[in-house]
């Protein structure tokens, strides 16, 4: 059942329309649990695009397995999306920083306000992120880790490579899952891929990890593939490489791929002069879980980061 979140007037005749599509039993018994599947913040995120049509394809196709509500948020950002805008055209700031919105707020921030009340109530929310143009992410969540003891166990589920808990930042008091944990409703933030790119693997990959968190809330009761065991970690096991130089770089590494400190990960190279202007090496040992895809980089432009310390 396709239904308006919310639609708000724009200039020349035009309309912003949010929609969902509800998807439930034919009969409702009143105590079904609800699941609401996020997506489209960002209109240069198109993973959870992919992720929104297999999971209604299969949820359509057994319709007998669904035993409770499944609401499926395709477009927060559909002005974005239509646009390959990462923010919101024409009012020119990043979505996932103006929540929990205000109902008497400025255009952006009444709309920030509709969803949040529209997605009150839900059992649980999962909030589909992809990278940008210029960062390839290996499938993750990432928690708050103040909300960390509430969510793991959720997130465990959910059939992703490992759990990032980070720590707080300033910025993330506005954004949507956390607006959402504030109210009661658990939210899990899920980062892969890259920015106007869609990898199927992934998009399977995070289907069977919903498909499973649903069974274990009672909503599915459809076969659902075996998941994996995700690894865990926190900030201080985290290695960030930045570019030291200015210029093309060029990888010698691979997601999943395992480093030593000290190996060479890549080069920064000068297509002018033909020189290598810096090695890159592992600043710790670890696991590649976030390369560089966009070759042309300026100093200080992020290269990967490498999972490694102590891990659960």
């Amino acid at each position: 059942m396709i239904e308006r979140v919310i639609e708000v007037g724009l200039p020349v005749d035009e309309k912003l329309v949010i929609v969902r599509n509800r998807l439930q039993p034919d009969e409702l018994r009143g105590d079904e649990r609800r699941i609401a599947i996020v997506t489209g913040t960002h209109g240069d995120e198109l993973e959870g695009q992919y992720v929104c049509y297999l999971l209604n394809d299969i949820i359509q196709k057994n319709k007998e397995h669904l035993h409770g509500i499944v609401d499926i948020y395709p477009a927060l950002n559909p002005m974005g999306i239509d646009s390959i805008t990462r923010g919101i055209p024409m009012f020119d700031m990043d979505m996932n920083r103006i929540f929990p919105g205000d109902e008497r707020g400025a255009t952006a921030e009444y709309v920030a306000a509709g969803i949040i009340k529209d997605l009150s109530g839900a059992d649980m929310c999962i909030d589909i992120h992809s990278s940008n143009i210029f960062l390839r992410e290996l499938p993750q969540i990432r928690i708050n880790e103040q909300s960390a003891l509430k969510l793991l166990p959720f997130a465990e589920l959910l059939n992703m490579d490992f759990i990032w808990v980070h720590s707080a930042a300033t910025v993330l008091e506005a954004t949507l899952a956390y607006s959402l944990n504030q109210i009661g409703v658990p939210t899990l933030v899920v980062e892969m891929g890259v920015g106007m790119r869609i990898d199927q693997h992934n998009g399977q990959q995070l289907v069977d990890g919903i498909l499973n968190l649903m069974q274990s809330m009672g909503i599915w009761t459809g076969p659902v593939p075996n998941v994996r065991c995700p690894i865990i970690s926190r900030d201080g096991h985290v290695g960030y490489i930045n570019a030291e130089k200015s210029g093309i770089f060029v990888s010698q590494v691979d997601h999943l791929d395992t480093v030593r400190q000290g190996d060479v990960v890549g080069a920064i190279v000068s297509p002018l002069t033909g020189e290598v202007l810096h090695q890159i090496q592992a600043p710790c040992s670890g696991m590649i879980f976030t390369l560089r895809e966009y070759p042309v980089v300026n100093e200080g432009s992020l290269i990967a980061r490498i999972l490694g310390g102590s891990v659960q």
